[in-house]
């Protein structure tokens, strides 16, 4: 949105010039891909969204009267954490976007190619409350359901009604669900019910598995498999109109001295494929400098999804350069990618907790990567063992080229 100037005073005038050009060349910046790469997916040099990439009418009054000095009336911090769909053509994120007062609401932004020139729609989502109304909403997972519906489902954090009053940190997280058929008008469904007295990180899967909806969750720990500590569940529910599970089954547990020793979470909903379901999830473990949150990816059945086929080591993602640098230092994040048609795999995550970026790779990429990289051992010496397979891999294929080198050689000079 342009605003016309009309009889403003020429210092008015010229600062909102100066702010609709900036805003406009941000926008409207071509992304590329980064030089280097590991193989498995490519990083961009540009994020696809930060605070500055909101529309200017959000943040400034426009009056010259009401706001002569042209002052930005409402402050955005950080665009983040957001879920995505191909959605009319375009592609689509739902960010989250967190505003001075450090709260968070959603906004919907959509771009041609998926990799840059992304514009928020004209007004942020107007999310109807239940009866319990949160503080804070934040880090949507979309899905387009096989019901015909879309589904969000998001982290509604309201303060812990059992903490005193000196305590103005502790929350309440529930997993918040609506529903939509075009982005824009919201069916606010009750939260989620589960064993565990709070949820967060809770995915939708995209199919019906016996006639009901499955949902992974991350029950808090404690309160599943007692004494056994929590990790990435899995449960099912007869409707989401009043969606209950009564059953939460760990399908990825934390595992000590790993990049999700501390705590983990499934990112978006999983992709199909023809040898499993392919996931994205975060992984957090302490360092002396604090948490940190990396991407790990895993495979579950086709037919069972609580039985993960394959888990390589480590992380898929960690933040590198000044991904690194943020309101939440040395975090990525991500509760969003879309697969198109042709196998293309656009994965959007963020960092530190202020910006999002895009990555681009395959299924076929993905695939390969998470069935032939090699499951984590555990422990040192098992590391070193993976190493010299590779190593000893190696060997034996570059002395059997250098014999067939040799013999192509002697033909030569037959």
């Amino acid at each position: 949105m342009h605003v016309k100037v009309y009889a403003m005073n020429a210092d008015f005038q010229k600062r909102m010039q100066a702010l609709q050009q900036a805003h406009e060349q941000l926008v409207s910046q071509q992304n590329e891909i980064e030089e280097t790469g590991n193989g498995v997916y490519d990083r961009y040099k540009h994020p696809v969204l930060t605070n500055h990439h909101t529309p200017l009418f959000w943040r400034y009054d426009f009056n010259d009267k009401k706001n002569p000095y042209l002052m930005e009336r409402f402050g955005i911090n950080a665009v983040m954490n957001a879920g995505a769909i191909r959605f009319n053509g375009k592609y689509v994120v739902i960010a989250r976007v967190e505003g001075i007062d450090r709260k968070s609401f959603f906004a919907v932004a959509e771009s041609d190619n998926g990799i840059d020139n992304f514009h928020f729609w004209n007004k942020p989502i107007t999310m109807p409350e239940t009866d319990n109304p949160a503080t804070n909403n934040y880090d949507m997972r979309i899905v387009q359901h096989e019901d015909g519906w879309i589904y969000g489902l998001f982290c509604a954090e309201r303060r812990d009604p059992n903490a005193p009053e000196s305590d103005q940190s502790s929350a309440d997280a529930q997993c918040g669900i609506a529903r939509t058929k075009n982005l824009v008008t919201w069916e606010r469904l009750p939260d989620l019910k589960t064993p565990s007295p709070q949820q967060r990180n809770v995915v939708l899967h995209p199919e019906f598995v016996n006639g009901k909806y499955a949902l992974y969750t991350r029950p808090q720990d404690g309160f599943i498999d007692a004494g056994k500590g929590g990790g990435i569940g899995f449960g099912l529910a007869e409707s989401m109109e009043n969606a209950v599970i009564t059953e939460e089954v760990v399908i990825d547990k934390r595992v000590y001295h790993t990049v999700y020793e501390a705590k983990n979470g499934l990112g978006p909903a999983p992709i199909k494929t023809k040898k499993g379901w392919l996931h994205l999830a975060h992984g957090v473990r302490n360092t002396a400098a604090g948490l940190r949150y990396v991407l790990y990816m895993f495979m579950t059945d086709l037919n069972d999804l609580t039985k993960v086929t394959y888990k390589p080591a480590g992380y898929f993602m960690a933040p590198e350069g000044e991904e690194r640098v943020g309101d939440v230092s040395n975090v990525l994040f991500s509760n969003g990618w879309i697969a198109d048609d042709d196998g293309k795999v656009f994965i959007y995550y963020a960092s530190s907790d202020t910006r999002l970026h895009v990555a681009t790779s395959t299924i076929d990429r993905l695939v390969d990567y998470v069935t032939n990289s090699p499951a984590d051992g555990f422990s040192s010496s098992n590391t070193v063992k993976i190493i010299d397979g590779i190593i000893e891999n190696n060997e034996d294929y570059i002395a059997k080229m250098n014999q067939q080198t040799v013999h192509f050689s002697e033909l030569l000079h037959v």
